[in-house]
């Protein structure tokens, strides 16, 4: 009987643990879905965000955006997952910021021709970025409270200086 019940633990602790590490693969292999302005704005991405937890996400889903490509999506995305100002997946940073975010969306998915649903790979979407990006920058990087963030990336700096080479 002992040793019925060793092997029966070692079963299902085994088994158990496959399970979890399948888990862990199908959530780690979901492409990440990213709203229009952070198609382009995670391309700038130097380390810096609200708090632990949603630079640590930022680093997660750049890092999956990169290996897996992209879905598009239309409002709150899974950058805005750990975003400490979002509410009932609206941004509540101020009074009229869900709605500049949406506009700004809706904008960078012209600049990007790009349709909610689609899905592309992360180089492709790179090499979109220079050809759209003065228009960015005049429009909302100038005003963004990223900008300094921004300006320590290097690949920002070469655009915003028209070496758009990456």
């Amino acid at each position: 009987f002992p040793v019925k019940v060793k092997q029966t633990s070692v079963i299902l602790t085994y088994r158990t643990a496959l399970q979890d590490s399948h888990l862990l693969y199908l959530k780690m292999s979901v492409i990440p879905n990213l709203r229009g302005h952070h198609l382009i704005c995670l391309h700038f991405f130097n380390g810096k965000g609200y708090n632990r937890e949603f630079t640590k996400n930022l680093r997660r889903v750049l890092e999956k955006s990169e290996n897996l490509g992209v879905e598009v999506s239309v409002g709150a995305d899974d950058v805005c997952m750990e975003c400490p100002y979002m509410r009932d997946k609206k941004c509540c940073s101020e009074d009229h910021s869900n709605q500049e975010i949406i506009e700004m969306d809706e904008f960078a998915l012209k600049l990007l021709k790009e349709a909610s649903d689609s899905k592309l790979g992360w180089n492709a979407l790179k090499e979109k970025i220079p050809a759209i990006f003065h228009l960015w920058l005049e429009r909302y990087c100038k005003r963004c409270c990223w900008v300094n963030a921004c300006e320590e990336n290097l690949y920002y700096l070469r655009l915003r200086d028209g070496k758009d080479t990456f």
